[in-house]
């Protein structure tokens, strides 16, 4: 008999993976694509900074009101998924993305910067709907111990399109071979690239509205009486997760931020802003390798021990390159997007791990807390304007102090909950 019930639970295992292998290659699409037009901002950047003659920390208003959209939604996304459930969040995000993207052809036509800054905070709300129905629903389909293996995969493709964003967005935003698309006046350059992400993210709704995606029983009110009496604040791995991922964010996109302009300082490397644009593609393209790697790691190596390991390299690599120059603090800071990579989707499934039917509410606090994003680049700014670019890598090094910490740590905060 218990050969039987083996049997039978073997075919069960088996044809769930089945059942999962198409909804999780559905969602590797969008995974890329809001990875390509995140890291978009890391050219835009010092293109909006060259039209309007903006200063460091006028021109993180960029990364500001991007990142600051997730502050702002994510609570009510996790509210409208809890509700109208993951398929139906992800087809909102889509739309009020393309919306977004289809902002800046007003913004370019009238000129006017706080224009562009409106256009990405409707594209980053509709992504932050994106990422509060995508992350958790990857990290469902499947048993909970392997979660963050599944989700540095679907992370991984989020990295190609961080890879292959700044090489295009160089072409598209500066041109070819230093000659800029456009005058220096004119921002021109950014209308059709966005025009053509608002197809790509329509195209891609009405293809999912016609996608059967699997429910996830568990994260229904009626499957998880336990929890439904228990508050997430009671839950330190998730309230420390939302401060990690704060963190996390807000140091990973600083240093991107920064990139181009770092690059071009005489005593690092003085290149011109579309070969800068070009390195960004290493940073990058590191975390992509990495979540590859972590992907199959993760089945072997505790989540926990990962955070902390990674942690502590990128504190290495950012002193490296505040005390260095030419291109040792050059391959220092690029070699950082290597441990960047597992970090968000490991501390994203450690945080959410056993919180049931409270998971969709958790997933809205832990993306509220991309935040960071927001916050953490116009502190740098503000050291770079102060006192030097170089010497302004120590905001984004002391986050990284803190997810060692949450990595060494976890572990006894979950069994608090």
């Amino acid at each position: 008999m218990s050969e039987i019930n083996t049997k039978q639970s073997f075919s069960v295992n088996e044809q769930q993976k089945k059942n999962y292998l198409f909804p999780l290659t559905a969602m590797t699409t969008l995974f890329f694509l809001w990875g390509f037009i995140t890291v978009l901002n890391d050219v835009l950047i010092p293109r909006l900074k060259s039209v309007f003659d903006l200063s460091y920390f006028e021109a993180m208003l960029v990364q500001f009101c991007f990142f600051g959209a997730y502050f702002i939604v994510s609570l009510p996304a996790g509210i409208l998924v809890k509700q109208l459930g993951y398929k139906k969040g992800i087809l909102t995000g889509l739309v009020v993305a393309s919306i977004g993207c289809m902002l800046f052809y007003p913004a370019v036509v009238v000129h006017e910067y706080w224009l562009f800054l409106s256009a990405l905070f409707v594209l980053a709300s509709g992504i932050t709907v994106l990422q509060v129905s995508a992350n958790p629903y990857v990290a469902a389909l499947g048993p909970e111990k392997t979660a963050s293996s599944r989700l540095n995969l679907a992370q991984a493709l989020n990295a190609l399109g961080t890879t292959v964003g700044p090489y295009v967005g160089g072409l598209l935003f500066f041109g070819a071979a230093g000659s800029l698309a456009v005058s220096a006046g004119s921002a021109e350059s950014v209308k059709i690239p966005y025009l053509l992400l608002a197809a790509a993210l329509l195209s891609i709704a009405i293809i999912f509205a016609f996608i059967k995606l699997p429910e996830i029983e568990a994260h229904k009110d009626n499957n998880d009486q336990q929890t439904q009496t228990r508050s997430l604040t009671q839950a330190p791995h998730l309230t420390m997760g939302v401060l990690a991922i704060f963190c996390y964010v807000g140091g990973e996109v600083a240093i991107g931020s920064f990139l181009v302009n770092y690059f071009g300082e005489a005593h690092i490397a003085g290149l011109e802003e579309h070969s800068a644009a070009k390195l960004i593609s290493y940073y990058w393209g590191g975390a992509m390798v990495g979540r590859f790697i972590g992907s199959a790691l993760l089945q072997k190596i505790a989540p926990s021990k990962a955070i902390a390991f990674n942690a502590c390299s990128v504190i290495v690599l950012l002193l490296i390159t505040i005390f260095s120059d030419g291109d040792i603090a050059l391959y220092s800071v690029l070699a950082v997007g290597l441990f960047n990579s597992i970090m968000f989707p490991t501390i994203f499934s450690v945080a959410i791990e056993r919180l049931g039917s409270l998971t969709s509410k958790g997933s809205g606090w832990l993306c509220l807390a991309i935040v960071g994003g927001a916050l953490i680049p116009l502190i740098q700014g503000y050291f770079a304007d102060t006192v030097n670019i170089q010497a302004s890598f120590f905001v984004p090094m002391l986050c990284y102090v803190f997810i060692a910490w949450y990595g060494l740590n976890v572990v006894k905060l979950a069994k608090k909950w």
